[in-house]
């Protein structure tokens, strides 16, 4: 069992940073940078901005998820030496889908005393005004490649609250086809540029989304629900017509959300219309 508390031995800081506007840091945050000997940064030029707005002149040093396993074991004998240093990111919370997991871990196993200074996180200030569900599940980025994307949304189909992605604009398109796909049509929200002078929040069904979009991108979707919509292709249809949508455009559209043959869906429902 490992169990740290103060004992005035040096400290590994994990500083959360603002998310755009730089008016967020905390004046704790400021202090302790101000203090540490050094300040590991994902990417030390957008870094730079932020410390040169404080004028904070703590030398800055990079560290990031391509950095070696010896550079980490560098900055711990550093910290073993005496000396309190602070990991940042880019925005947000180091370690929450930022560098500093495998730092941590070898603090950790050094007996180093770790010490998070709250502040600005994305996902967490998304979901405030997303006005959906609690609980919450934040998964990060998603997987890239398309078949392993599906595999990790179908095995969270039946999640129930709030399901929250971080996604990069020019692959939010194929993520919500795979989502339509697999999850079915839900309630969705787009927090973009949190923070930031064109912040904006979109509230919508999935199938209804903008997707042409730039920027940071947090991506909430609505859990698992019993005897919701999910994945039946007649209402999503339905749906579709009665908000104009001519029905050849909407059998397409729901045929290609949930990656089934646009003809067969057609043929079955008509059928399904001239029984009804």
């Amino acid at each position: 069992m490992r169990r740290f508390s103060y004992d005035g031995s040096p400290i590994l800081y994990l500083v959360a940073t603002p998310i755009g506007n730089l008016e967020d840091i905390t004046y704790r945050a400021s202090r302790i940078l101000k203090e540490v000997k050094r300040i590991y940064a994902e990417d030390t030029r957008n870094s730079l901005v932020l410390l040169k707005h404080y004028d904070i002149k703590t030398p800055l040093v990079s560290y990031h998820d391509f950095s070696s396993l010896e550079e980490a074991k560098k900055i711990i004998d550093y910290i073993l030496a005496g000396n309190d240093v602070a990991l940042i990111s880019d925005a947000g919370m180091p370690v929450i889908s930022d560098p500093g997991f495998k730092l941590v871990e070898l603090a950790i196993q050094n007996d180093i005393r770790v010490v998070v200074v709250p502040g600005p996180s994305a996902f967490i200030t998304a979901f405030a005004a997303s006005n959906l569900a609690m609980p919450l599940h934040f998964y990060g980025f998603l997987p890239p490649k398309e078949l392993k994307r599906q595999e990790f949304l179908e095995n969270i189909k039946y999640q129930t609250g709030t399901l929250i992605f971080y996604e990069a604009p020019h692959r939010l398109r194929e993520t919500v086809c795979s989502m339509l796909r697999i999850l079915g049509d839900r309630k969705a929200v787009i927090a973009r540029e949190l923070t930031k002078k064109y912040e904006e929040y979109i509230w919508d069904n999935l199938s209804n989304l903008d997707l042409d979009l730039k920027g940071e991108i947090v991506l909430l979707v609505e859990g698992h629900i019993e005897n919701n919509l999910e994945t039946d292709p007649f209402k999503l249809i339905d749906l579709k017509v009665k908000e104009g949508t001519k029905l050849s455009s909407a059998v397409k559209e729901v045929a290609l959300m949930l990656n089934l043959k646009k003809n067969e869906l057609y043929l079955e429902y008509l059928k399904k219309k001239e029984n009804q």
